[in-house]
């Protein structure tokens, strides 16, 4: 799988750049298989986070962009 992975970070990080209007680079990204939906990636840029479904669609998780937010926001007030 990692070499899937590998191959297509370019394909991946040029859907980001369409979706962001930016150009991201395929080192900037990281790629995990979405457990659950074959087929599917977590794609994280920067500080956001994205799913790509199988059809290709970039959609940003806002679920995980909480996530973050709340433990970052907790970290602070410590």
């Amino acid at each position: 799988m990692d070499i899937i992975y590998a191959a297509e970070r370019p394909s991946i990080a040029n859907l980001i750049g369409d979706h962001v209007k930016q150009s991201v680079t395929p080192d900037e990204i990281e790629v995990t298989a979405n457990p659950n939906e074959t087929g599917s990636f977590y794609v994280g840029w920067r500080q956001e986070r994205y799913v790509l479904s199988p059809s290709g669609q970039i959609e940003s998780d806002r679920r995980m962009a909480f996530q973050q937010t709340a433990i970052s926001e907790y970290l602070a007030r410590r």
